[in-house]
């Protein structure tokens, strides 16, 4: 049982990052349906964190009771940040491209997302690269390969690729299949950036961790203050269109519920935790998965198409993410003496009773670091 419980233990930062990947491709499903019958994504990110806000805060105010820290201008500074990067300017961009493309096509593009994250933690000092090292070159090769998959995704074309339990599907006319080259392009320009704004989102999350440990309370916090932001900018971009604030009992309420709930409320809270121990770049690195589960997903529901160059371009992506993520994992088993500095957190004291002596003080300092024991005896 013993053993059980720590192969458990280690397998569920993957387990929880696997469940994010699944619930943020339904989201791109049920968004990409509620986009299409003319919902205005301004005013659907606000509804995505008004419902995030409705079920994350009782949680919050409840268990952080005891952990929660006394907010502070700095704290508060970057929750509003926060809520301004990933609430208001990604998931607006985000949508706009998912307008402008496909499902599978905006899910594969959020796939530079790793290699996003892996510079940005390497510029904050979050990630440790050394040129010489065989595990910083994978992280850099793999961290191009994802940026060459996307360009060839977005640039490549080439026949239609069907899939053997999708045929007769994918024949049909379909959004996929009309999609020209300028549509692409606007598409995948407004995803980039808006990756480029989900990255330093995560960083910036890891970073205010550090101070403020209360992983339910900061996503509550960043949900209520994105949906106040993404409300003034809601007004602002439709303002005079009252008619899009109506929502009924169809797709456009079950996007808002399923996205608020799993890829505002829950994505926000896993993250957090996943992040204290693995970092944000090990986070990210799993989602070519949902490019995968979306892909699957639309042909079926949405009857998009794949073609060739998308394949392609999926394919260098997931072989370019996982060689960062190789590398992140040698980085976790057997970081080199060179490539880390020795905290002081590492030494470990014992006492020890020998016949010479009444006590021995043994200072050890973990042995995969390179380090040699050193005895002091008292």
């Amino acid at each position: 049982m013993e053993a059980v419980r720590e192969l458990y233990n280690r397998a569920k930062p993957f387990l929880a990052v696997i469940f994010l990947q699944f619930g943020l491709a339904g989201m791109d499903i049920l968004t990409k349906m509620a986009l299409n019958e003319g919902m205005s994504n301004y005013v659907f990110v606000v509804y995505r964190h008004a419902v995030a806000t409705l079920v994350i805060a009782p949680f919050a105010i409840i268990l952080d009771k005891k952990v929660r820290p006394k907010m502070t201008l700095s704290i508060f500074a970057k929750l509003v940040l926060l809520s301004i990067l990933e609430p208001v300017i990604d998931q607006n961009l985000y949508s706009i491209g998912l307008k402008y493309t496909t499902a599978t096509f905006a899910a594969a593009m959020c796939n530079i997302l790793p290699a996003i994250t892996f510079i940005m933690a390497w510029i904050f000092r979050l990630e440790k690269v050394k040129l010489t090292s065989i595990r910083s070159q994978a992280k850099i090769i793999g961290t191009l390969a994802t940026v060459a998959g996307a360009m060839i995704m977005t640039l490549v074309r080439g026949p239609i690729v069907e899939l053997f339990w999708a045929k007769g599907i994918a024949s049909h006319e379909s959004q996929s299949g009309g999609l020209d080259l300028s549509h692409a392009i606007k598409g995948s320009i407004m995803i980039t950036i808006g990756c480029f704004s989900w990255a330093a989102f995560m960083i910036l999350q890891a970073i205010t961790l550090r101070t403020y440990p209360a992983e339910l309370s900061l996503t509550a916090w960043i949900c209520l203050l994105g949906t106040t932001e993404g409300a003034i900018v809601a007004m602002v971009m439709e303002r005079g269109k009252t008619a899009v604030w109506a929502i009924n009992w169809d797709s456009k309420f079950l996007a808002a519920v399923y996205s608020g709930i799993f890829c505002s409320g829950l994505a926000y809270y896993i993250q957090g935790v996943i992040m204290k121990d693995r970092g944000p770049v090990f986070v990210t690195a799993f989602n070519p998965l949902s490019m995968v589960i979306v892909a699957i997903m639309s042909i079926i529901i949405l009857r998009e198409q794949l073609n060739l160059g998308r394949v392609l371009g999926a394919v260098v992506i997931v072989v370019g993410l996982y060689i960062v993520l190789w590398g992140k994992s040698k980085d976790r088993k057997s970081p080199s003496i060179d490539e880390q500095v020795i905290p002081t957190q590492e030494m470990t004291h014992e006492t020890k009773i020998d016949k010479g002596n009444l006590s021995q003080t043994v200072i050890h300092i973990n042995p995969s670091r390179g380090t040699a024991t050193k005895n002091e005896s008292i």
